[in-house]
């Protein structure tokens, strides 16, 4: 009798662990620790395959950032743009040109300076003497991923010709439209600590912006290794070791398929929470607007993606929080001249949100 009862007890736990994973590949269930004998509903392998083969043609050159590396793949994978910020030399713009050249895309580059002017970018009509009509020549802006140095350093009107293009892929010149090429990422860098002859980004522009990268200086390890580098080099241009590897259709592809990771609904109300909350914190002037909840979503699929996994945790939707939310938001003049930084206030909004299980 012993027996029969624990042959029964195994029989009724391999029906409820069968069960669990018929669940959990139909979508009822999301994965948890207690049930870890799944099959990703979703298949990831060519895109870890990719974000692998880029990480490597960068750390060819790149010693360490592995988080802004992260954050650049992952802006890719979520189809955003993305703002780098730090202070000279710490390889903002060859990062963007190395991550541009690991992929078989096109590419341009373009310097913004105080005398830059609209057309400079998007292009201008220029009239054809044989065919005596108007004809478009498309600016450096009609590329797939575009570098945009030092953004902070075009006046106001320059910097508003990207509005439309960010948000919208396409720009409007003399009454028609042009469509960009699909994949399209926008790079921009600036300093933050030379303001002189240089225009602040409104707001307007900046919440266009999918992720702000803070880049910090290396470590001591770090800085040797990059000295090594350089020693080695002997005078060879760093860049080209550098192999593309992903082509548009891979792009396009991957990004479709991060757009169908799962997120429950229990995550959906979270991640609303925290946006909610930088609306009603004392310590901000300015919350964040819906755009920032759609941002948060599509970053969290994409750091959901980029560890393997096709449904959304907790820990993605944290990871995604501080570079959507930091240049959303505005701290009070009160706590600004305290010191008070929008990551501070930030990283307090996640800490008391509570955390669904």
């Amino acid at each position: 009798m012993e027996d029969l009862n624990k042959d029964q007890e195994t029989n009724l736990e391999q029906n409820k662990a069968q069960q669990d994973f018929e669940e959990t590949l139909a979508g009822n269930i999301a994965p948890t620790e207690e049930n870890l004998d799944f099959k990703n509903r979703i298949d990831l392998s060519e895109l870890l395959e990719g974000i692998n083969l880029i990480k490597n043609e960068i750390g060819k050159v790149i010693v360490g950032q592995k988080a802004m590396i992260d954050m650049l793949i992952a802006s890719i994978l979520a189809n955003g743009h993305s703002l780098i910020e730090g202070v000279p030399g710490v390889a903002k713009t060859i990062s963007a040109k190395l991550l541009a050249k690991s992929l078989d895309i096109g590419f341009s580059r373009i310097q913004f300076t105080p005398d830059l002017m609209p057309s400079d970018i998007l292009g201008t009509s220029v009239f054809d003497m044989k065919s005596s009509e108007f004809e478009f020549k498309k600016g450096p802006i009609f590329s797939n991923m575009i570098l945009i140095d030092e953004i902070n350093r075009a006046p106001a009107k320059t910097q508003a010709a990207l509005f439309e293009v960010m948000e919208e892929r396409q720009i409007t010149i003399d009454g028609h439209k042009y469509a960009m090429n699909l994949p399209f990422i926008v790079l921009a860098t600036q300093n933050p600590v030379e303001q002189e002859g240089t225009y602040r980004l409104p707001e307007a522009q900046l919440d266009r912006f999918l992720f702000k990268i803070d880049i910090d200086y290396p470590n001591v390890d770090e800085e040797i290794e990059i000295i090594n580098r350089e020693q080695a080099l002997q005078g060879r241009v760093k860049t080209d070791k550098i192999t593309a590897h992903l082509s548009k259709v891979q792009i396009e592809k991957f990004q479709a398929l991060v757009n169908q990771i799962i997120i429950e609904s229990h995550l959906v109300k979270y991640i609303a929470d925290i946006i909610v909350n930088t609306r009603s914190n004392p310590f901000l002037y300015l919350g964040a607007s819906p755009r920032a909840s759609i941002a948060i979503l599509k970053a969290s699929k994409a750091f959901a993606a980029m560890n393997g996994r096709d449904f959304v945790t907790p820990e993605d939707i944290k990871q995604a929080a501080i570079p959507v939310l930091q240049h959303r938001v505005i701290v009070t003049p009160e706590r600004e001249m305290e010191g008070v930084t929008t990551k501070q206030i930030i990283k307090q909004i996640i800490e008391a949100v509570e955390i669904p299980r």
